[in-house]
Formats: structure tokens, sequence, C-alpha cells
């Protein structure tokens, strides 16, 4: 049996945890008040901070123009994720308010190789409505230059820069080079000041619903609307038996360090792996390109490391790390999915495996609507089979739940390409927009939310407004 210490360590590392996204939560709510000096108290009573939480207290620290504890806030935020470009650029930003010139150099140099060559990085989808430009941190990295009386690479930085610049920031590249050409010095691009990296809200939102002191009953996902993440159930105890609980197979198979999926990643290679926002892999090697090789699902395979969030957890065995996992998907994080009298358990092959609770014998349209949620897709793009049968409106549902054994069934799900066509142009105003003229015909990928939708036209994928378009008939 497990020892007592080791499970209180286990819960007490769970509450630290749940504590922590619930004061994150607190605090970023006392900032969008206004009330600062509230947000920075609560952020600094936060147990073993993560990365981002670091970040916003380096953010409200340069508000109160300490650039001290700014300084010392992005040191851990960057120790805790070293591909947070954007913490570089704020630390960068800071050395220059300090005038320590040669240290924003490198972090600004830094930053820009964290882009990667791309043209942006966009931070929504990791809690900060922020994009990082390369072309910005170009304006910067001139600057600097500029001010260690380096001209010539200040010029060579800004003509840099014009191969990077979007439309929206050409005025201050073209300002900044004109400068230069004078000796002249010109203003940094600065960080909003008040923007910060704010918790998944559904996640705080399904914190609040659970009662974290009752019963476990089976192991569940860490994904919020999830029932199932592939995990093997914990073994039963029985009298007389082993003095330490059966090993599933799936904890001898699992290696590497423990990290939380960000967001997701669909694979364009047989190399890479599918994996969905809240999915627990391991890590076992990163890469200098900035892959990971991962395991999930007893699978392995390539996921983008900066899709990724390690687990900072600290247990005395790498079989009391794995133990935590599943008590933290066995109690907290997942929807409670034991068999009632009233409800059965549909797991589901898609991409990736996942499963819903639904009511027995409940129809097709209820079925359908939780798995269209759970994928975020419409409901008329996806096709549901039980082995060879197609199910749909048309299906004696009676017959197919007949085949549940102890109120479990396994579905295989598949997309079919919905077609949509433009009522309006839509000219993009961000880079994660999609444009298109009237008449033209877009697939639709994804439903982002009731007011726009994801989809692919002439090439380019982007978001745009569902109102600008309508399914085409006859698909």
């Amino acid at each position: 049996n497990v020892p007592t210490m080791t499970l209180s360590s286990h819960f007490l590392i769970l509450l630290i945890q749940i504590r922590r996204t619930s004061l994150w939560d607190e605090a970023v709510t006392c900032a969008d008040r206004q009330d600062f000096v509230e947000a920075l108290r609560i952020f600094l009573s936060i147990q073993e901070p993560n990365s981002k939480i670091c970040f916003d207290i380096g953010c409200l620290h340069l508000l109160n123009q300490d650039l001290d504890a700014a300084e010392k806030a992005f040191d851990s935020s960057i120790r805790r994720d070293e591909h947070l470009a954007v913490a570089f650029f704020q630390r960068g930003l800071t050395f220059y308010r300090k005038k320590r010139y040669e240290e924003s150099l490198g972090d600004f140099q830094y930053a820009f190789k964290a882009l990667r060559g791309n043209q942006l990085i966009d931070y929504k989808a990791l809690g900060l409505r922020y994009k990082l430009y390369a072309c910005e941190v170009l304006h910067n990295m001139a600057l600097v230059e500029a001010q260690l009386g380096n001209w010539e690479k200040a010029q060579e930085n800004l003509v840099k820069a014009l191969d990077y610049k979007t439309e929206v920031k050409l005025t201050v590249i073209d300002r900044a080079l004109q400068s230069i050409l004078k000796q002249k010095l010109f203003k940094p691009v600065e960080f909003p000041p008040k923007v910060l990296f704010k918790p998944n809200k559904h996640y705080v939102a399904e914190l609040e619903k659970k009662d974290y002191l009752g019963k476990a009953k089976v192991v569940a996902s860490v994904v919020p609307q999830d029932d199932f993440s592939g995990f093997a159930p914990l073994q039963p105890q029985v009298e007389d038996g082993p003095a330490c609980p059966k090993e599933p197979e799936v904890l001898r198979a699992l290696e590497g360090e423990p990290h939380t999926v960000l967001f997701e990643f669909v694979p364009e290679t047989s190399d890479e792996l599918a994996v969905v926002p809240g999915n627990i892999v391991f890590v076992l090697q990163k890469d200098a390109d900035n892959w990971a090789s991962v395991i999930f699902n007893e699978r392995r395979g390539l996921v983008p490391y900066n899709y990724l969030e390690r687990l900072e957890i600290s247990l005395g065995s790498k079989q009391n790390e794995v133990l935590f996992l599943f008590l933290f998907s066995y109690i907290v994080c997942g929807i409670d999915v034991q068999c009632t009298d009233n409800t059965c358990i549909v797991k589901v092959h898609f991409s990736f495996n996942f499963a819903v609770s639904v009511p027995s014998g409940c129809s097709y349209a209820i079925l359908i609507d939780k798995i269209s949620k759970k994928l975020n897709l419409p409901s008329n793009g996806i096709t549901l089979r039980y082995f060879g049968l197609i199910i749909s409106t048309n299906t004696e549902m009676d017959s197919v739940w007949s085949h549940a054994c102890d109120r479990r069934i396994t579905f295989w799900c598949h997309t079919k390409e919905i077609y949509l066509v433009a009522l309006h142009s839509f000219e993009s105003s961000n880079p994660e927009d999609l444009s298109f003229h009237q008449g033209d015909i877009i697939t639709l990928l994804s439903q982002v939310n009731k007011d726009w939708l994801e989809g692919r036209c002439d090439g380019n994928t982007g978001i745009f407004p569902a109102s600008f378009v309508k399914e085409v008939s006859g698909q």
C-alpha cells in the first residue's frame, strides 16, 4: 500500500496547484479593475508560481517603476520557460531602462531568435492578448546598438526589420530608420503596461464547480470537458495481495518529464503526434529545433515544445510522480465518469481518443451534440460509426445501445468537409484572419465560437465572421 505520508504529499501538491490557479485568476481580476497594488500582493502570495505568473509579477513591478524587482521576476519566468520570447523582450526593456545596454541587446537577440524566422508570435492561445512582432524586436535591437554607438549595426537591424514588417508596423520602422540616418536616438517599442497572462477561464470555472473532498471513483482526464485521456485505471486492492498495488502496463511504459499540453497540435507527418489541450504527455527528449519527442497513450511522436508546459511537481521518485498524475486526474480535474443507472460512457476513436458521458439510451441528437462540442466542430460535419454501421438521425438507437457492455460502448468518428460560400467580402485586419471575396468557396475547419469560424480558402487558413458565409447546399 502507498504510505500515508506519500499520499499526503500528493494531496498537498494538488492543493497548491488548485490554490495557485485560483489566486492567479483573483490577481488578474484585481488588475483588470486597475487595483494593481492588491493584484501584486496576491501574485506574490502564490506558492511555486509558473513562468506566466512570474511574467505577470514582473509587469506589475514595471508599472511601479521597481526595475530591480521586475528584473528578478523576469529572471524567474525565463528560468521556468527558456522559450518564452516575450519574457526576454520584457527583460530586455527592463535592462534598457536600467542603462545596461549589453544585457538588453542580448535579451532582444534571444527574443528574435525565438521567433525562428516568423513575422510574429501570437500569445493569445497561452492566455496573453499580445503579439510579439519580429520587426519590433529588431527595432529595439537597433536602438540599443545606437546607444552603444554602433550606428551601422543599428541601420542593418532596421533594414532587416523592413523584411519582417507588417503594414501596421511600417511607420515606426521608417521613422526609426530616418533617425538612425541622422544618428539620432528614438523611443523603444514597449510592451503594453497592463496586459497580463490569464489562466484558462473554462478551467477556473471547472475548479469552482468541483467537490475536491468528494470520493474519487475512476481515472478521468485533465481536460475539463473530457471524460477520458487514455490512462489505465488504478488497480483494486485485494486481501492477502502484494504489499504494493499492481502497476498498470501503461505506468511501466511512461518515461520522461510530465508536461501539460497547452493547445491542440495537428500532425502533418507520420513522425508527429496529435494532442489536445489538457493532455499530459511525457517528454523523452527535447531537440535544439524546439521539437520534443513525447509519449502519450502509449504512442510516441514529435510535438512542438512551446505547445507544452512542464508540470512543476517535486516528488521523491518517478513512480510517485506518475502516481500523482493519476491521482490528479482521478480526483480533481476530470468529470466524474462512473456509470450510474442512467448514464453510459462512450469512447470515441478520432485522431485522438476521448470519451463522453451521455444518458443511457439517449437519442442521436444528444449523442452527436456532446461529441461535436468536444471536437469543437458542427454536428453536420461529423460521421459516427459503430463498426460498419453509420449512425445518423435515421438510426434506431435502441439497437445501437443494446451493444453496450456494462453501459460502455466505443464508436469511430470521422469528419467530412463542409463547404461555405462567402456572402460578403472580408478583408483580414490581423494575421490570424482569413481574407476572401464574395462568392468564394471556403472549407470549414472548426467553429471557434458562435460568432467566428475557422476555414481554408485559396491555400490560406484563418478565422472569419460566421455571419459572412452560409453553407453550400447539396454538399
